[in-house]
């Protein structure tokens, strides 16, 4: 019965915190309430990370079993709802298309990507300038800002409810809902300064893209250098591609405006062209060279975000929150995703409810990564 239902309590409206509410909501035993400063629906913002992403799903797990699980969750999950008769078969939501993982950097990408549906080697004479090896498999690039939408929609409709407030320490959860069963803390970068987290252990991982009008580009394609050097260009359903590869730690400073640095976006467009000519408009190739202008004339759209990083990874463990009374409330920690939030959302989410109903159920604290 809905009156039995117990009350948990979501923080953060990001596409972690969007999925993470869904998993529990969707089990039909709770009511879920998300509280945020942001939700999808608003004008951008620095302050809100999910929507500035590019985003595919590729997985970079590194050798690392636990990401790789949390990522292959994630990608059946998207894979299935963008099916033609799938639950995401809304128009401008999910694009299907071959991607290409050019390697310099001498990894071999295999061990963690080798579940994608036709995996295999790119061949010798089909590797571009800077790459030793090539990998090829089909994937899945979401519009951003139309799937944490769609999320959103998914979630309200399925009895969820918001409340937006600029929490300054998680024990004021305790304010908005009567009797809470749990919290699921999923602050994103907030986690730094969210008083009763302040994990210095989170740091920004500042990216930046530029959206280019393209629709003659059908495949993605990313290229990590032996340099360290990283470029991404990645398709959407709308016609525009997503270009970019910056990734500088520690770096917090971006305007209120969001504005991007000039010389970043000139050094993106630049790195692209180099190792994706066709990126260029074809009446551009069909008489000369493309320059670095002639992809200028392409941006319909660019930006900055701050990726929520974490020395050690993602944080999916349980503790507990006192209250006045005395009383402790499970409270369940699911952040510190860097750039990999959309590629591990449904998995870390499906971890998070677990370690949620375990703490519900009485088996006590737990966790999986600090």
């Amino acid at each position: 019965m809905l009156n039995d239902r117990k009350e948990i309590i979501v923080i953060g409206a990001g596409v972690v915190g969007l999925t993470t509410a869904i998993r529990v909501q969707e089990t039909g035993k709770y009511n879920v309430t998300i509280i945020s400063e942001t939700f999808p629906t608003d004008p951008r913002t620095i302050r809100y990370t999910s929507h500035w992403a590019g985003a595919h799903h590729v997985s970079h797990a590194n050798g690392d079993a636990r990401i790789k699980a949390l990522d292959k969750e994630t990608f059946e999950t998207m894979w299935q709802d963008s099916e033609p008769d799938g639950r995401g078969t809304v128009a401008g939501l999910f694009f299907r298309h071959t991607h290409t993982e050019f390697r310099g950097d001498g990894i071999d990408p295999s061990p963690w990507l080798d579940y994608m549906p036709n995996f295999c080697a790119v061949s010798e004479h089909d590797l571009i300038p800077g790459s030793t090896a090539g990998y090829t498999f089909n994937t899945v690039t979401l519009n951003t800002p139309a799937y944490l939408n769609w999320l959103l929609v998914r979630f309200l409709s399925g009895g969820g409810t918001t409340k937006r407030s600029n929490l300054q320490h998680i024990s004021q959860v305790l304010d908005t809902t009567t009797n809470p069963a749990a919290v699921i803390a999923c602050p994103g970068i907030g986690a730094r300064f969210l008083g009763g987290i302040e994990d210095k252990d989170i740091y920004p991982l500042r990216g930046q893209t530029v959206v280019l009008r393209a629709p003659w580009i059908k495949n993605g394609r990313t290229l990590s250098g032996a340099d360290g050097s990283f470029v991404f260009m990645m398709p959407r359903c709308t016609g525009d591609v997503v270009v970019g590869g910056k990734k500088v730690p520690d770096d917090w400073q971006v305007s209120p405006s969001r504005t991007p640095r000039p010389a970043e976006r000139t050094s993106i467009l630049t790195d692209v062209l180099a190792f994706c000519p066709e990126i260029a408009p074809p009446s551009v190739r069909a008489m000369r060279e493309p320059t670095v202008k002639d992809l200028e004339a392409l941006i319909v759209d660019e930006g900055c975000g701050l990726r929520p990083a974490r020395k050690g990874g993602i944080r999916l463990e349980v503790s507990s929150l006192e209250r006045s009374e005395g009383k402790n409330i499970p409270v369940v920690y699911n952040y510190g995703h860097s750039g990999m939030g959309f590629q591990t959302s449904w998995g870390s989410a499906s971890v998070a409810l677990g370690l949620l109903e375990g703490a519900i159920d009485g088996v006590g604290d737990g966790e999986l990564s600090k």
